[in-house]
Formats: C-alpha cells, sequence, structure tokens
C-alpha cells in the first residue's frame, strides 16, 4: 500500500510553540491522520506524549460520533506508532469541558431506544463503548502508558472509562460517581469488571449499588486515582509524573502487561455483561424513564451554562 507522508499541527506545549512534524498517513485520498470534531489531538515531542482532549459539541457525554471518533483515534494512533513517524510513549486524555471529564452514556440515546424497544440499538452502543475500553486496556498492543487527566467531574460511563487507564491523575474535589441505581439501571460498560478486579466483587457491588458520589481524595486511598493535583494544576501534574517515570517507562509497560496476564480480562466477558445491560434497561419503568429525562434535563442545563 503506498503510503504518504502528511502533517498535523503538533503542539510542544511546555516550550510554548507550535511545531509541525510529518506523520505516515493513509493511502492517497484518505483522511488526514488525529483530525477529529470532537476530539483535539496533540503531540509533544520533549515528553513523547500524545496529549488529547473531549470537547463534544452536545452534553459532555459519549455520543455515538465521539465514539466513532475514539475508534478512528486508536486507529489514528497505531497506524503513527507502527510507522514509527511517531515515538508516542505516553497517551494522555482530558476534556475541554468547563468543570467536566465525561457524564458517561448519551442517556437521551439511551431514552429513545428504550421507548421504541430498540434492544438491537442500546447493546450496539454499548459493544462500542466496551471494545474502546478494552482496547485502552490493553494499550492498544503497544508500548504505551495510558493516562487519564481528570480536570472535572467523572460520572457512569465517565468513571468506567478511567477505570480502563493505567494511571489516572485528578484535581482535589474532582467528583467520581456510578448513579445508573438512581434511575433503575447499572453501569453496563466495564464497572463492575474493572473495579472487581480492582477492589474486589464485594467493594465494587457496594460501589454500584450506592449511587453515591466520590471525592477524588476517596478514590486516592483506594487506589484507583493515582495522584493528585491542585485545582488548576491537573496537567502539570501529569508533565511532573511524565518526567518523574520516563526512565522507568519500560519497566512500567511491563509491569502493566504482566498485571493483565495475571488477572485477565477478556473482551468477550465486556460484552456479556453489555447484553445483561440492554436486558435491564428495556425493563425500566415509565418512573425509571421520568428520572432518567430529569438527569438528561440537569445534563443540558450544565451545557447551557457553559456556552453562556
Amino acid at each position: 500500500m503506498k503510503v504518504d507522508h502528511q502533517s498535523v499541527a503538533l503542539d510542544h506545549r511546555s516550550e510554548g510553540v507550535e511545531a509541525e512534524m510529518p506523520l505516515s498517513g493513509a493511502s492517497s485520498g484518505k483522511r488526514p491522520l488525529f483530525q477529529f470534531n470532537q476530539l483535539e489531538a496533540r503531540y509533544d515531542s520533549n515528553l513523547e506524549t500524545l496529549w488529547t482532549y473531549m470537547r463534544p459539541r452536545t452534553r459532555p457525554s459519549f455520543n455515538p460520533d465521539l465514539l466513532r471518533e475514539f475508534s478512528q483515534w486508536q486507529d489514528d494512533i497505531t497506524q503513527a506508532c507502527t510507522a514509527e513517524a511517531v515515538p508516542i510513549h505516553y497517551l494522555v486524555l482530558g476534556s475541554r469541558f468547563p468543570g467536566v471529564f465525561s457524564l458517561g452514556g448519551d442517556l437521551d440515546l439511551f431514552s429513545h431506544h428504550i421507548r421504541a424497544g430498540d434492544r438491537d440499538a442500546l447493546a450496539g452502543y454499548g459493544r462500542a463503548c466496551v471494545r474502546i475500553l478494552h482496547r485502552n486496556m490493553l494499550g492498544l498492543d503497544l508500548p504505551i502508558v495510558t493516562i487519564g487527566l481528570v480536570e472535572g467531574d467523572a460520572l457512569g460511563g465517565g468513571f468506567e472509562a478511567l477505570l480502563s487507564f493505567n494511571v489516572v491523575i485528578a484535581e482535589r474535589g474532582t467528583t467520581f460517581g456510578l448513579p445508573e441505581t438512581l434511575f433503575g439501571l447499572f453501569p453496563g460498560m466495564g464497572a463492575h469488571c474493572f473495579l472487581s478486579r480492582r477492589l474486589g466483587a464485594a467493594r465494587a457491588e457496594q460501589m454500584i449499588l450506592s449511587g453515591r458520589t466520590y471525592h477524588a481524595e476517596e478514590l486516592y486511598d483506594l487506589g484507583l486515582v493515582h495522584a493528585l493535583a491542585e485545582r488548576g494544576e491537573g496537567r502539570r501534574a501529569v508533565e511532573d509524573y511524565i518526567r518523574h517515570n520516563r526512565r522507568r517507562h519500560s519497566a512500567h509497560c511491563a509491569i502493566y502487561e504482566a498485571s493483565r496476564a495475571i488477572n485477565p480480562l477478556p473482551l468477550s466477558e465486556l460484552e456479556a455483561v453489555v447484553e445483561l445491560w440492554a436486558d435491564a434497561a428495556l425493563r425500566l419503568t415509565e418512573g425509571d424513564l421520568k428520572r432518567m429525562r430529569r438527569l438528561i434535563g440537569a445534563q443540558t442545563r450544565l451545557l447551557d451554562k457553559a456556552l453562556d
């Protein structure tokens, strides 16, 4: 296959200058690498780090278009690394939405599919989510350390997504939670699988059933958050973490790989839970759907406030 050289804007944030670096792109006529509508990807060659920020066009949740971009983003990373065009040793994901990392699943879409009785659409959405998270958990089968940067609240699927990262660095006071039980559902995109392996089955069930909100400091004590940063210092904390650990990068990659081998999480397990989640969604009552709509309204008001 013929490979053209394309270039994207690469950001050396630590130096405060913009630079261009060639990337090995796809064949002529295909889209350039790392160009998205709801993701912002910039490369820092000093830290060998790809910084990516979510910037959803609607509520700060995982809408279907964003999921498609995440899948393409992962393909682009694999292509850039295997072509040896960009030495990506660290992959960081954060959010540009003020005060929010992610509110998780697209509840408006869920409500529509539930009312239509469309189980296939619900399960298809869930499978798309867990395939992305499973691939992230594996580090894209590359020698990459993945880092979740939490500068705002992470709820539902936003929290689940962070559990697939090697390292989570959160600003103090940010909140995490799995509120699905409040409207009769459960988090079906990996929370139970990831938390059971981290905390044990009983503690995982307790966290899921509680529906309560946890602060970053609490999750740090549980080992789910690996480092805390002061408000507004999240990015700097990630940079410091990378500078401090980059000489041990190969060892860290090997340790994470060994951990996955000792306690594997197959994609089939995640997908099996998605099927259970889709069945449970179709059993929601009208009262449950009304509670879901109230939460959608609160998310919409949050978006309106951010856009003011």
